[in-house]
């Protein structure tokens, strides 16, 4: 019986007993476990508000439906279900929700409830890694322009080469002056010879008399 109650409270965030309160389910986002590599699924916490036990009609007729009985049966035997629940907590002292908590009664006597702390059993870590994809393409937004991302790429770096061209011509001038000290040395060589000498200044200095 609580696995057709559960599916009802985990679509609607909330189910009505009537006699003792509601049950809210609460959802934290899901999150990233980077060391085991894997997706936390979203974490369901219960609230339990003894003050609002009526449940909606709409429960009646899901109820109706997933029993494939008439309505009016269904409120019936709902009735006797928490009748049956309040009991068995007034002589038990608890009752366990299956997948969602414990219902319970305190030392004074009061009604309290315990959230379960495991999620519910179709919620479970999965691995993840991350994948790069260089050349996958999409569309975005740039400006006032639509275009894809593999587009923006090229304008990006066509336009960073027209505002610093000298950044992508550096090497051109480079080569130039390199030529031009080769240009040079090799006619200081052919006039002078190759011999180590060549380097030295060959004007010869006459002492003073």
């Amino acid at each position: 019986m609580f696995e057709v109650l559960n599916s009802y409270l985990f679509q609607h965030k909330s189910i009505s007993i009537p006699g003792l309160g509601t049950i809210y389910v609460e959802i934290l986002p899901a999150s990233i476990d980077i060391g085991n590599k894997n997706i936390l699924p979203p974490v369901h916490r219960f609230r339990f508000d003894k003050y609002f036990d009526a449940p909606d009609k709409e429960f009646f007729s899901y109820l109706a439906t997933q029993k494939k009985i008439p309505e009016y049966e269904a409120i019936k035997w709902y009735n006797e279900f928490s009748s049956n629940l309040r009991d068995k907590i007034l002589h038990e002292e608890k009752v366990k929700w299956e997948g969602v908590g414990v219902l319970k009664k305190d030392y004074a006597g009061n009604l309290v409830f315990e959230s379960s702390e495991e999620n519910p059993f179709f919620l479970r870590p999965a691995p993840a890694s991350l994948v790069t994809l260089r050349h996958s393409q999409h569309s975005l937004l740039v400006g006032d322009r639509e275009t894809t991302n593999l587009e923006a790429g090229h304008l990006l770096y066509s336009e960073a080469g027209a505002i610093h061209p000298e950044k992508q011509t550096w090497w051109i001038y480079a080569l130039v002056i390199g030529i031009i000290a080769l240009i040079i040395l090799s006619f200081h060589f052919s006039s002078n010879g190759w011999q180590a000498g060549s380097f030295k200044n060959q004007q010869m200095l006459v002492p003073a008399k």
